[in-house]
């Protein structure tokens, strides 16, 4: 386990709407290195930059041209090494985005893979034997290559499959994972990973990270050889490396050899439930933390809870605010609301990952048009806004030229608006994870206790080691039967009142309790 992951907070950046230097319209490396102070400040040490490297960008970058070369738009290899030394000097690390399940249509080894004479590359996709064999429980594109057969796509059609192998074999198209060229794929990507750690990359966030195999049973036991094969080589050469997933399952993905697993946003599931749940018949926000609202905790605590006891010896669950998939809170919870839901994420036993521009409030942008594959996905992506002039102080390229549209709404938030401002959710996020950081009990190793949690009902109470946390989104105070001796060493609204039998909390508000008054 890299010793640095125990205690990291992640900011994670789009990285093409997040800082523009060079005028163009268009975040770029340098546009990070240059705000690395301001990320530091607000309470975050380490960051996940969303792909940088080349790409058609038929689907933001995570359809790759080139795995060794950073996306000319954003700058160079030598810009992204010079970023990897800051950070490091700050005392921050830096993870990338490795795409490792498919690659761009316009890769030198897609390329060599469609041609009909046979290479090293023939197999590095998974073809069938004949333009005519189509199956239908896959998806695959036919008739555009030389060579007879068709392949496989894992989402956009511009996104070929590498070929990990089949765990089930049920075609004679299907090689099985241990074939010399289903392992040359395995290899490629170490040899993408060794090249960026080389350089001073501190990990990685593995996009679809339990899709590798075809046909693996539900455990993805295939899949998870894959990466136990690649954690053996980072625990010799590269110790603290860290990976993390995009795979929802801990149970599955922390025993193959990753660090970390997010707890996503899928519909129905208990992390939609707690934050943008909608009611099913007036379509309005049904969140728990939506005062008006009577939304649920319990769904969420319930797989959160599991989550975390699969991940216990093995590494950690990551919490999100947002992400570049995911519609951002901003929009359909007002700002009182999103500190409390961060108080919440930001205490749990966790690593947390704050998406850019959350820290401000930043809106989801409903019915934008589709941006580089993004479709709802764009309104999330949209440039921050660092100030209240021009682009938002984004760029200084003409409005026109600019990656999407900048909010320029009369009440859109800013930085330089909230710093400053202690009722600001900028300021309530960074007192938050100075919290985090002061106390180690409330970090991700400390121990996790729910006290209070039911159905529809507030308040919720739950334990950190020597801290209780007391929460209550609703309008109206809220209590509970538990007796706390303590004091309010953290407040967002009214401080929480103890006695010898219950436990009050005042609406809209959450409290750190130190129950032996550590001060």
């Amino acid at each position: 386990m890299p010793e640095w992951l125990k205690k990291a907070v992640f900011y994670e950046i789009y990285p093409q709407s997040f800082f523009d230097t060079n005028g163009d319209g268009i975040g770029d490396i340098n546009g990070i290195a240059q705000k690395l102070e301001y990320i530091q400040g607000l309470g975050c040490n380490a960051i996940w930059i969303n792909p940088c490297f080349d790409s058609p960008f038929m689907d933001a970058g995570y359809d790759v041209r080139d795995y060794k070369k950073v996306a000319p738009r954003y700058g160079t290899n030598e810009d992204l090494t010079a970023l990897f030394e800051k950070a490091h000097r700050l005392g921050m690390h830096v993870l990338l985005d490795l795409v490792p399940g498919h690659t761009s249509e316009e890769h030198a080894w897609f390329k060599e893979s469609c041609k009909a004479q046979k290479s090293e590359f023939t197999n590095r996709y998974v073809w069938t034997n004949s333009v005519w064999e189509n199956p239908k429980e896959y998806h695959f594109i036919t008739g555009r290559a030389q060579r007879d057969g068709n392949y496989m796509v894992n989402f956009f059609s511009t996104q070929p499959a590498l070929n990990y192998g089949f765990a089930k074999i049920t075609q004679d198209w299907q090689l099985p994972t241990d074939h010399p060229d289903c392992i040359a794929s395995r290899e490629a990507i170490k040899d993408v990973i060794r090249f960026w750690l080389d350089r001073g990359c501190d990990g990685f966030r593995v996009d679809m990270a339990g899709s590798l195999v075809k046909n693996d049973d539900e455990n993805r036991t295939a899949t998870g050889a894959i990466w136990k094969n690649i954690r053996q080589m980072l625990d010799q050469a590269y110790p603290q490396a860290a990976l993390v997933a995009e795979w929802c399952h801990p149970e599955q993905s922390l025993p193959a050899g990753f660090h970390c697993d997010f707890f996503l946003n899928e519909k129905g599931n208990g992390y939609y439930s707690l934050l943008r749940d909608v009611d099913a018949e007036s379509g309005e926000p049904n969140s728990f933390f939506r005062a008006k609202s009577h939304g649920d905790v319990t769904k969420f605590l319930d797989e959160y809870q599991k989550m975390h006891r699969d991940a216990e010896n093995y590494g950690y669950v990551g919490l999100i605010t947002c992400n570049h998939d995911t519609e951002r809170l901003g929009g359909s919870l007002t700002a009182q609301e999103m500190k409390l839901a961060y108080a919440f994420l930001f205490t749990l036993p966790s690593i947390p990952f704050l998406y850019y521009g959350d820290e401000i409030g930043m809106r989801y942008r409903k019915g934008m048009v589709s941006k580089e594959g993004g479709y709802f996905r764009t309104g999330t992506r949209t440039p921050m806004q660092w100030t209240d002039g021009r682009n938002a102080g984004f760029s200084e390229a003409p409005a026109q030229a600019l990656y999407l549209p900048v909010d320029d709404a009369a009440d859109a938030p800013n930085v330089e608006q909230q710093m400053g401002d202690p009722d600001s959710l900028y300021e309530t996020v960074k007192s938050l994870l100075a919290l985090r950081s002061k106390y180690a009990d409330l970090g991700a190793d400390a121990p996790f206790e729910v006290l209070f949690a039911e159905k529809n009902t507030c308040p919720l109470l739950y334990r950190r080691g020597r801290f209780v946390m007391a929460l209550n989104p609703s309008e109206q105070a809220a209590s509970a039967p538990i007796a706390v001796h303590g004091k309010n060493v953290f407040s967002i609204g009214a401080p929480t009142v103890v006695s010898e039998t219950a436990i009050t909390v005042p609406p809209q508000s959450f409290s750190v309790i130190a129950e032996d008054a550590v001060g």
